[in-house]
């Protein structure tokens, strides 16, 4: 996360310091979009691995039954988001490079760009990538069941520090699911569980940003992410072996905040872009459709279990619990 976080600000600096030089303004708007295209696959892989691993089975637990279950959802990164068309930016006076640039999950090449301002024209380098193949996240959840075949689900890991003074991390989220067949005459007689699930997650990130060459002042940025998932969900248990098949709907979204404004260079200067006009922007939400099958095996209260998600960010799911009633 810290390392995201840095690389989005030394985009910034890069534009800005090179406008300064060489007298020329890079339009904030072109900047903006510049920035969401190299982080927001970031998010969307975060979203999209967020949204996983609420559910192994559609039945909900019986009124005061419970289980606390720790998941990793391995987010597969395609090629399709490790790389976007400069050109697709923005068409226009500022960016020019027919090439494709690395998004942050990207290679380590780095691609080129042209501004052009007045007749002038100047090349500059964009960020290279991580090299993110996948993206792990583990997840502690509880669940409890509620009267008329609903279980309610939580989520929270509390702020936790990042090394020394480099930031802290946070989880919180709230799920439930509800049995549908109860509401269906005869049909609830089918020896099948079929259930309604929604589920929200947010993380939040606190990173200073100290530039070590002193164009920056000190200050704080936020990086959130907001996932919501809906999703209905079929299970058939069969003895100890329970498989289950989902369709839903994902969404997400990436904000970035700096709670102190700042700006870099001299604000003298003819060509002159303040980063305070980038301190603050949400990305575009992400939507997509999902399909989810998996299965969970029980012995005595130990419940295991894996899935697949099929979407833009497919993703792999494992997890262990103690399940009761």
């Amino acid at each position: 996360m810290k390392k995201t976080l840095l690389l989005f600000i030394a985009i910034s600096i890069s534009y800005i310091s090179k406008t300064q030089n060489t007298n020329i303004t890079l339009d904030v708007n072109k900047a903006r979009n510049l920035i969401e295209a190299y982080i927001s696959p970031f998010g969307n892989s975060v979203g999209a691995g967020i949204n996983n691993g609420w559910y192994n089975t559609a039945k909900p637990h019986k009124l005061g039954g419970f289980d606390i279950t720790l998941t990793v959802n391995l987010v597969l990164i395609n090629s399709d988001v490790k790389s976007f068309p400069v050109e697709d930016i923005e068409s226009g006076n500022a960016l020019h490079g027919n090439t494709n640039s690395p998004t942050i999950l990207g290679n380590s090449e780095v691609a080129e760009i042209e501004i052009e301002d007045e007749g002038t024209t100047k090349t500059i380098k964009l960020p290279s990538g991580l090299d993110i193949s996948t993206l792990p996240l583990p997840m502690l959840q509880a669940g409890i069941g509620l009267p008329k075949g609903t279980e309610l689900n939580l989520r929270y890991i509390p702020d936790i520090k990042i090394g020394d003074n480099k930031g802290e991390v946070g989880v919180m989220g709230a799920g439930i699911k509800h049995d549908l067949l109860q509401w269906l005459p005869i049909v609830d007689k089918i020896p099948i569980d079929l259930s309604i699930q929604a589920g929200y997650t947010k993380i939040t990130s606190r990173i200073p940003l100290v530039d070590k060459n002193n164009w920056v002042e000190d200050a704080e940025a936020e990086l959130d992410i907001d996932a919501t998932t809906i999703n209905l969900v079929l299970s058939k248990k069969l003895l100890m072996f329970t498989p289950y098949i989902g369709v839903g709907y994902n969404s997400s979204t990436t904000s970035f905040y700096v709670e102190d404004k700042y700006s870099i260079g001299n604000t003298a200067a003819t060509a002159y872009i303040p980063v305070a006009a980038l301190t603050e922007f949400e990305f575009e939400t992400k939507n997509d459709f999902r399909t989810n099958i998996g299965f969970r095996f029980n012995i005595a209260i130990l419940a295991l279990q894996a899935n697949y998600t099929f979407s833009e960010y497919p993703t792999a799911t494992v997890g262990i619990g103690i399940s009761v009633r």
